[in-house]
């Protein structure tokens, strides 16, 4: 099935406007989606950077969305449970911080993947969880995936 993550603030391999990065307010940018497939019980959001020196770093963990959401407004609190997303769940990002940190590349051009999973059973994860605890909840679940790829480079 074929499914899409857009944003207004960028478009896909566009550049993300320096507002979203440790540049700017680093905060996160709004996100939105169509309807994900019959039958998803979650969605949960995961962004990272595959281009970061020491490997793939992780820009936000987010999960326990429920099935009904099609959008994420910008600037979500970086609190472990989201109450205006209906107790969303957000985890430990790179930086070791709870919710989003934006991207703050040492150098070049990044690339950042903001990656949505509908998931056919809830992840059942307590807030705070790693990437790599939402992948390991998320095995054997996946219904359909959704990505939308920013760039930025530090000027």
């Amino acid at each position: 099935m074929a499914w899409s993550l857009q944003s207004s603030a960028f478009s896909q391999n566009g550049n993300i406007p320096s507002k979203y990065t440790c540049d700017g307010e680093d905060v996160s940018p709004p996100l939105s989606w169509p309807d994900p497939p019959a039958n998803t019980k979650e969605l949960a959001l995961i962004c990272d950077d595959p281009d970061a020196p020491m490997g793939t770093f992780t820009h936000w963990v987010l999960y326990g969305l429920g099935p009904d959401v099609r959008s994420l407004p910008e600037a979500v609190p970086t609190d472990q449970t989201v109450a205006a997303l209906a107790g969303a769940k957000q985890g430990k990002n790179g930086f070791g911080n709870i919710g989003y940190g934006g991207p703050c590349p040492p150098r070049g051009t990044h690339h950042y993947q903001f990656r949505l999973y509908a998931l056919d059973a809830p992840t059942n994860l307590p807030a705070g969880a790693s990437k790599k605890d939402l992948l390991k909840a998320m095995e054997r679940h996946l219904l359909a995936q959704a990505e939308l790829v920013g760039l930025y480079a530090r000027r």
